[in-house]
C-alpha cells in the first residue's frame, strides 16, 4: 500500500471518527480526503497523467 493511500485511508478513520463528536467536522475532513487527490490530479497535464498511468500498469503488471 502506498503512503498516500495510507494518509487517505487515515483521514477518512478520522473523519467517522469525528461523526462522534462533530458531524459537520466530520463531513469536511471526509471531503478533503477524497477532493484534494482529485483535485491534483486534474491539475496535471495530459502528458503527465500519460506518464502516471503506464507507471501504475506497470506496478500491476510486475
Amino acid at each position: 500500500m502506498t503512503p498516500h493511500m495510507k494518509w487517505g485511508i487515515a483521514a477518512l478513520i478520522v473523519g467517522l471518527i469525528l461523526f462522534i463528536w462533530n458531524p459537520i467536522a466530520a463531513v469536511i475532513v471526509i471531503a478533503l480526503a477524497i477532493a484534494v487527490p482529485v483535485t491534483l490530479y486534474r491539475m496535471l497535464s495530459p502528458e503527465q497523467r500519460r506518464r502516471l498511468r503506464q507507471q501504475r500498469r506497470k506496478q500491476i503488471g510486475g
